[in-house]
């Protein structure tokens, strides 16, 4: 049996069989009934008809019935869509002996009436008409156009000329194109270069595939359009930085990070502040910006500005800054109050007392934290600080910024709407710093600080955001306040208190032996008291010996912080050439002060004369703007990463009760300080 291999027969299929053509009336069971052009009919056993010696099908049966493309047929220019209406009318004709809109009733016209003319006879018929019209056209054409119609509808009688797809390359050689398409890939991360370069670049890859002069090249005009329309999407003739970007994007569509409940995903990152600040001996600098999102309701849980070169204790403390309330501070606004805000305040100071004069700020205790592969996030340090409060920590891929764009957008977010506003700005690049940007700043590091708390808690949080929306109010934008308190009415509020000790545990470790003169750390000796009974005795950590395990602080090395194995609890050792000094100082500044002693031919391990030129560099540098730069900036950034933020104001009346609930005016909320604020106050924990 012929016919495109099929099993079994079909209605309105045509056969040859005993010596005649039949069509295919109906089926029933094994039984098919045949219908001769005459319209004589007669029923045969299937397998009878099939497994006769002349069987042959000559002619398949219509498809099963397709809807027309509509969008494709509404595309066409208007002569094609005509045209293909016109074949529409007379194939319908001939296939039923009546055109389309032939009103009912009517008789065919006699040279298309089925029941006196066969098919092959009404084709010809209409090969003849239009030919005579004026459109010559043969029976085998009719044919199959009818056949078309039968399988595909309307769209089987367009001329697909006009629908045949245009390349966007028009007539450049297919090997010019894939050569330019492989240049520009490597030029992903290589400087930017000109059209020029990548049309000599093409050539030389072009002789080195198909020999010299084999593969003709367009003229200078015709490649340029080439590359401009190759180089949609890849940035090739621009910026470095955007194309690099670009090329990192996923090949799959992007997604969402989806989070449904407070803290499920949040995603952390650092990056320089746009924005100058004034240190104390008036040397400007830029200061890096460190900030917590909660994807589910896109809260600034916690952010904080450091002095650039952030590190992994900046990132412990930021973990701490994120699970404790955020205090009312002396001149905030009454309205800031989260007694004040859209978060449910009196219920939830039910589950947590440490919200009673907190700001509108929420408290999110996180589950997993999205970070970047910079040493400050896969450090020992925060790594560890994650693990002991039950946070996991998953590394976002190399090179795929797409990992946690909700932070790397907000970083925008807080260029358009804090730093622009702010004397100091720079603009993201220099091509758009001013030309007095660093004259202008007059913020300190601490006073920036407190600028950017308030407006957390003032500009952000009650601010509507586009990715927080109400589908149950038809859409309406919320803001992550009004998210937080829709979210933990489903999911529940959780706490993590964190008191002084875990200050602590989040600061760096080193373990060192406790000899004659204390501890030593980087040519620093540490003593105390209590540090009498364990010279030279061992801390009873199985596989450290004699080694005590000593935290320290990078922003005041002016004390170290014991664990005290044997008895508990923690002891605090002080710098013993404290006293020549008289003042915190950081872990730059006391590398700077070794430096300028083995400048002057001394030695840089002596700790009394490495104290001797601290003490002098400070006091220089803190003389004004006389002194060295780089010295006045060492000292700067010492005494604006060691200042704590203010926290305690005068004590304010007690609130009343039923104030909340009668509308009244509240007084400013009474400011408890929490010692995670105040890194000079853990050193009373022992």
């Amino acid at each position: 049996m012929s016919g495109a291999g099929r099993a079994v027969l079909g209605v309105g299929d045509r056969l040859q069989f005993d010596g005649r053509s039949w069509a295919v009336g109906g089926l029933q069971g094994v039984r098919v009934r045949l219908v001769d052009d005459a319209g004589d009919a007669q029923v045969l056993l299937l397998a009878h008809v099939l497994a006769s010696p002349g069987f042959e099908l000559l002619e398949a049966g219509p498809s099963p019935a397709r809807l027309d493309p509509v969008g494709l047929i509404d595309a066409l220019p208007a002569t094609v869509l005509e045209r293909a209406r016109q074949w529409e009318r007379h194939v319908v004709e001939v296939q039923t002996g009546l055109p389309p809109d032939a009103p009912a009733g009517v008789r065919p016209r006699e040279p298309y009436d089925p029941a006196r003319h066969t098919l092959a006879q009404r084709e010809a018929v209409k090969a003849a008409e239009l030919t005579e019209a004026g459109q010559p056209t043969s029976a085998v054409t009719v044919k199959r156009m009818r056949l078309r119609y039968r399988s595909e509808g309307l769209w089987g009688l367009v001329d697909h000329r006009a629908t045949r797809p245009v390349s966007s390359y028009g007539r450049v050689d297919d090997r010019v194109v894939a050569a330019v398409e492989a240049v520009m890939v490597t030029e992903t991360g290589e400087s930017t270069g000109t059209r020029s370069r990548l049309r000599h670049r093409v050539e030389q890859l072009l002789a080195v595939e198909h020999g010299p002069g084999v593969v003709p090249m367009p003229s200078t005009a015709t490649f340029y359009r080439l590359a401009a329309v190759m180089d949609a999407g890849r940035h090739t003739f621009g910026e470095a930085t955007t194309r690099r970007s670009l090329a990192n994007r996923p090949a799959r569509p992007f997604t969402r990070a989806v989070a449904v409940r407070p803290g499920e995903l949040v995603q952390v990152d650092t990056s320089p502040l746009d924005v100058m600040a004034l240190l104390d001996d008036g040397v400007t600098g830029r200061v890096e910006l460190s900030v917590v999102l909660d994807v589910a309701t896109r809260s600034i849980c916690a952010a904080v500005l450091r002095p650039q070169g952030t590190k992994a204790v900046d990132a412990a403390l930021l973990l701490a800054k994120m699970l404790v309330p955020e205090p009312m501070r002396p001149g905030w606004a009454d309205a800031l109050a989260m007694a004040r805000s859209r978060i449910p305040h009196r219920r939830l100071l039910d589950l947590d007392a440490r919200l009673e004069h907190a700001a509108a700020r929420p408290v999110i205790v996180p589950e997993t934290i999205i970070t970047d592969r910079g040493a400050v996030f896969v450090s020992e340090t925060f790594v560890r600080a994650c693990a002991r409060l039950g946070i996991s920590v998953e590394p976002a891929r190399p090179g795929t910024p797409t990992d946690k764009g909700h932070v790397e957008r907000t970083f925008g977010s807080i260029r358009t709407l804090f730093c622009q506003h702010v004397a100091g700005y720079v603009g993201p690049n220099v091509t758009r710093r001013g030309t007095a940007a660093a004259t202008e700043a007059v913020w300190s590091l601490p006073q920036l600080q407190e600028l950017l708390d308030e407006w957390i808690v003032a500009g952000w949080q009650p601010r509507p955001h586009e990715g927080l929306r109400d589908p149950d109010a038809g859409g309406r934008v919320l803001s992550p306040n009004e998210m937080f308190a829709a979210a933990i009415a489903a999911a529940g509020y959780v706490t993590l208190p964190l008191t002084g000790t875990d200050y602590l545990e989040l600061l760096p470790v080193e373990w060192r032996t406790i000899g004659d003169h204390g501890i030593q750390i980087d040519y620093r000796h540490y003593h105390s008291p209590d540090l009498g009974r364990y010279r030279h005795g061992s801390s009873g950590v199985v596989g450290k010996g004699k080694q005590w395990e000593v935290h320290y602080d990078p922003y005041d090395l002016s004390h170290v912080f014991v664990r005290d194995h044997q008895c508990g609890g923690w002891i605090t050792a002080t710098w013993t050439h404290l006293p020549m000094v008289g003042q915190p100082f950081a872990d730059f500044t006391w590398r700077a002060a070794r430096q300028i002693v083995a400048a002057r031919g001394g030695d840089d391990t002596d700790e009394t004369a490495v104290a001797r030129a601290l003490d002098d560099l400070l006091t220089r540098a803190g003389a004004g703007p006389g002194g060295d730069a780089r010295h006045q900036r060492v000292a700067a950034r010492t005494r604006a990463a060691a200042r704590p933020i203010p926290s305690t104001p005068p004590a304010d009346p007690e609130e009343p009760a039923d104030a909340e609930e009668e509308g009244q005016d509240l007084p400013l909320a009474k400011v408890i300080p929490f010692g995670v604020f105040e890194p000079g106050d853990e050193r009373r924990y022992r």
